[in-house]
């Protein structure tokens, strides 16, 4: 494993997958100011590189993938130092939907509070057979804020509602049911379950995926007819890339 600064650590395989492993912030991977900005700026670095595929995000011990956000560092932060802190841990959850490429979390354990806020912004998400979910703010006196906001369109009004206003613990299975992830993997299974992801995307053409994830995220913000409107520019644009002639042409050579 490279390591990139002392909180991430890099292994690239020669498909063009990057895993960055969240190092030395404890077993539970805590998000104090330092790792806050480290990992921001790990992500930020590998952004810049094309040839990336696919990016994985792990922690370093099976106990989570980001835990939460460090309790004792904000239990003595103030309104302004309060602000600083999170828009620094916005910037953090921001990176992953900001990345070109694919971004997988990968979920063992504890996934709390801005943990799962990082969760929740990327594009995909394999938990553990026994991993847990909750956004205790309210119970430390705190309103669950930055990437919480993405929770209703991934789960419902409803739904986010009961976990951020009760502080409610959900499982694995429940967080499946609910939309919270995307796959639950077997006892044992969870990296095979993440290749398994990994596979599929690889099998799709890279700049149409990274088009893809682009737009994907343009239409959350942009009304119906602005979001078709959009995507025919989209769609001749992929043209540029030769991708569609290729592998259209792949297509139709292997019906013959």
């Amino acid at each position: 494993m490279h390591m990139l600064n002392p909180h991430c650590g890099i292994d690239r395989d020669s498909r063009g997958v990057v895993r960055l492993t969240i190092c030395n912030a404890g077993s539970l991977n805590i998000l104090g100011t330092t790792v806050i900005n480290h990992v921001r700026e790990g992500i930020e670095a590998l952004a810049a590189d094309r040839d990336i595929r696919v990016l994985l995000i792990a922690g370093q011990s099976e106990k989570s993938m980001i835990g939460g956000a460090d309790i004792k560092e904000m239990a003595g932060l103030d309104q302004r130092s309060a602000e600083t802190f999170i828009s620094g841990l916005r910037a953090l959850c921001d990176a992953p939907r900001l990345f070109p490429a694919p971004v997988i979390a990968r979920i063992p354990g504890w996934s709390l509070g801005g943990g799962l806020e990082f969760a929740a912004a990327c594009d995909f998400r394999v938990a553990a057979h026994d991993a847990k979910f909750a956004m205790p703010e309210v119970r430390v006196g705190i309103p669950s804020v930055i990437q919480a906001a993405l929770l209703p369109r991934l789960i419902g009004w409803s739904r986010a509602r009961w976990l951020i206003m009760t502080a409610a613990t959900i499982d694995a299975p429940t967080a499946l049911n609910w939309g919270l992830v995307d796959v639950v993997a077997a006892q044992g299974a969870l990296d095979a379950e993440v290749e398994k992801l990994v596979d599929a995307l690889l099998e799709c053409a890279p700049d149409a995926l990274r088009s893809q994830k682009a737009m994907l995220r343009q239409w959350e913000e942009l009304p119906l007819k602005e979001s078709m409107d959009l995507s025919v520019g989209v769609f001749g644009q992929a043209y540029l890339t030769g991708e569609p002639q290729k592998l259209m042409g792949d297509f139709i050579n292997r019906k013959r």
